[in-house]
């Protein structure tokens, strides 16, 4: 899954700690998120939208083929 994560956390001033900090998750985890090493939960994805005021999708792109098509 593609995501912006970096661009919203730099933009924003922030350390990889200091936003697993604000949500409750190691410093690995933002990292591995952000080089797309680990897809977060669905709970920290919401989690991460709300600290950013953003939609899961302005952050996270999960790159699927549309059902049907």
């Amino acid at each position: 899954m593609n995501n912006k994560l970096d661009v919203y956390r730099e933009r924003a001033g922030l350390s990889q700690g200091d936003l697993a900090t604000a949500v409750g998750v190691s410093r690995q985890t933002i990292n591995a998120i952000e080089r797309n090493r680990y897809d977060p939960s669905l709970e920290l994805a919401f989690k991460l939208a709300a600290y950013f005021d953003c939609r899961i999708e302005e952050l996270f792109d999960p790159d699927i083929e549309p059902v049907g098509k």
